[in-house]
């Protein structure tokens, strides 16, 4: 059993689809809520009318925009909807593993002692200037103004305000640093190409955090501390992210490094030596270097699509806006910073990315939407006796295993076969289907149990489904 769910959790891109089964169209689900005596069922999901996969078009009417396959896969599964040339409208199966991730990210955050913030996205135009990024990004701020004809950008990140934030703070102690402040909230940012669905859009989810310190050496111990925890998160979610050297770009700073996740649809260039632990954005190096110059041994190559950056700012927002603390010598000195940003839209569909074959999403373990999803069998069929006993498993399953409650779903669409709701099952990518078919009727009863991230079938009893599922992570 342990190996079953080791399987599924380690081997997240061996699942196929069966195209042997009945065309995939997608149905309307909406949502009851759970809680004692009521169950999560499909046919009350909302979820809107898709088309089938070869019939998927962007708003503008062409195919052929869907360049990538997470933009076609969240589409066609209803996971988001696009409202405008790069924003979507992010659907409920979306939102629920946006949730979760962000969980995932507030425990590694405040596990190195981050504290949550959360600033407004309109930002005056002032702090913009006094920092010179007002005139500096151009374009790319989406700028407004209000009635009395004062200006605002929607901020695409927070150096700023944050500073400002801080500086407002007349007496600070060396002795309260360092502060790790951090906020997950939509960005804005006027691309002149959005594409890719979320992977480049106009409107994205963020983390972005902001730290002080009180020297420089504890600033660069802090920015590691923070590198670490970004590669502890990227374990987590089973993503194979690089950590590169980096250009500074308009954020500024000393230093820089973007965690990059290899990918053929990177619209980013990476290097990296084969002989040492050397890698970088090929921004940063010469055009004709094609030699580590660590070691002198040959580069290689790849497309990366960047899913976090990181930044050494040392003082050049604190000198701006005064952000001051009185050190161990009784004096005023600056504070030291860093910031740094996770893409979370981003990370989502570069996880789909990466992890999904061309016609099945598959997720990070930890990032389903919902754990499992269990298929009665077809009203009017041989089968249709142990329709009860699903509905027992899945009281079952919310008693004996409490950290799924809210966490399995009931295919109740029983008009359809079981070949097509498993169909669905295995496109929207439930790690578990369970489903009930002609072993269900034998004593004891088996149900099949798939592991949507390894293709594995089990029978098992209910005892087992309970025991397998038990062993099942959430956050």
């Amino acid at each position: 059993m342990e190996g079953l769910l080791t399987g599924c959790r380690a081997l997240p891109t061996l699942a196929i689809c069966s195209h042997q089964l009945p065309g995939y169209i997608p149905h309307r689900f909406h949502y009851c809520a759970p809680g004692k005596g009521k169950r999560l069922v499909l046919s009350r999901m909302f979820q809107p009318q898709n088309l089938r996969e070869d019939q998927v078009l962007s708003p503008e009417g062409k195919s052929g925009s869907l360049t990538c396959k997470s933009q076609r896969l969240m589409l066609q599964v209803g996971l988001i909807h696009q409202a405008s040339l790069g924003c979507y409208h992010l659907l409920p199966y979306a939102v629920r593993a946006m949730e979760k991730l962000m969980r995932v990210i507030d425990q590694e955050m405040q596990a190195i002692g981050g504290q949550k913030v959360n600033m407004p996205s309109l930002c005056s135009a002032d702090l913009w200037r006094a920092s010179n990024r007002w005139d500096l990004l151009g374009k790319e701020l989406l700028r407004l103004q209000d009635r009395h004809g004062k200006e605002y950008c929607l901020g695409p990140t927070h150096e700023e305000a944050i500073t400002a934030l801080v500086a407002s703070q007349k007496i600070l102690s060396y002795r309260q640093l360092p502060f790790l402040l951090y906020q997950v909230t939509r960005k804005f940012r006027d691309e002149p190409r959005p594409r890719f669905g979320l992977l480049r859009g106009r409107e994205f989810y963020m983390k972005d955090m902001y730290t002080f310190d009180s020297s420089p050496e504890t600033a660069r111990q802090t920015y590691n501390l923070v590198c670490d925890a970004y590669s502890g998160l990227f374990d987590r979610l089973g993503l194979q992210c690089v950590k590169v050297q980096a250009d500074v770009g308009s954020i500024g700073g000393t230093m820089s490094h973007e965690f990059q996740l290899p990918v053929d649809v990177g619209e980013d260039r990476f290097a990296l030596c084969p002989s040492c632990s050397f890698s970088a954005n090929v921004e940063t190096l010469d055009l004709s270097q094609t030699n580590c110059p660590a070691c002198q041994g040959p580069l290689t190559e790849t497309k990366g699509i960047e899913v976090g950056h990181t930044f050494y700012l040392g003082t050049k927002y604190s000198s701006i806006f005064n952000a001051q603390f009185i050190n161990d010598h009784g004096k005023l000195a600056l504070a030291e910073m860093g910031c740094y940003g996770l893409g979370v839209t981003r990370i989502l569909a570069a996880a789909i990315e990466v992890l999904s074959t061309e016609d099945c999403i598959r997720w990070p373990g930890l990032l389903a939407p919902y754990q499992a999803c269990l298929i009665p069998p077809k009203k009017g069929s041989r089968e249709e006796a142990a329709e009860e006993l699903v509905g027992h498993l899945y009281d079952h399953i919310a008693e004996a295993v409490p950290q799924l409650r809210g966490e399995v779903l009931l295919d109740d669409r029983t008009h359809l076969t079981i070949g097509h709701r498993l169909k669905d099952a295995n496109k929207f990518g439930y790690p578990f289907v369970i489903i009930a078919g002609r072993k269900a009727l034998e004593d004891p009863a088996h149900f099949e149990v798939w592991c949507q991230n390894t293709g594995e079938v089990v029978f098992l009893t209910r005892e087992g489904v309970i025991e397998l599922l038990s062993q099942v992570r959430v956050v």
